[in-house]
């Protein structure tokens, strides 16, 4: 088994069984991932692929395989662990529940930046004035027809919106861009 050096090797247990299969002994070897025995349905054409690349049995298992075993797969991260119901909450997130969303986010990737709900805040109402600027200029140097249309609907919650657009032919591509949504207000 000291000669065994080729880097698949390291993805199974380092002592194999002995089975006897149509009469005849033969290495029985126990994946170390969930104990099957295959390597590219455990681990993945990634891995494997990192595996061929290496130069020897002790580059895979130091390198390749304990990353794997110490990230894990992202599947896992999201396994249900422990009794009881899996329940969707549909609120904003506290502090706590935030650090805990940036350590999963950046799991296997501690150099990415992941920006503050504040400033992803300030970057949307950011691209909104840029494109409402962008859209009113583009109109307004227009000379060809433009057709105004308006939707009126009722939100299950019995609000009342109406959405105002405009349609039009720019360099032969027609374009639709919605203006505005109102709330109609309720007339007592």
């Amino acid at each position: 088994m000291k000669e065994w050096n080729s880097p698949i090797y390291t993805f199974f247990d380092p002592t194999p069984t002995i089975e006897i299969v149509n009469g005849c002994h033969a290495h029985a070897f126990k994946c170390m991932a969930k104990g099957c025995k295959h390597v590219r349905s455990c681990w993945g054409d990634d891995v494997l692929q990192a595996c061929d690349e290496a130069k020897n049995a002790e580059e895979v298992r130091t390198k390749i395989i304990t990353s794997v075993l110490h990230n894990g797969s992202i599947m896992a991260s999201f396994e249900h662990k422990g009794k009881g119901k899996v329940a969707y909450l549909h609120r904003q997130h506290t502090h706590t529940e935030t650090k805990g969303f940036q350590s999963l986010m950046k799991t296997g990737r501690p150099e990415y930046y992941i920006p503050s709900p504040r400033t992803i805040s300030c970057d949307v109402r950011l691209v909104f004035a840029r494109t409402h600027k962008r859209i009113a200029k583009m109109l307004g140097e227009y000379k060809g027809k433009m057709n105004f249309t308006t939707d009126v609907w009722t939100s299950e919650n019995h609000h009342a919106f109406v959405a105002f657009a405009v349609h039009l032919e720019h360099e032969g591509v027609p374009l639709s861009f919605l203006l505005d949504i109102i709330e109609v207000a309720m007339v007592r």
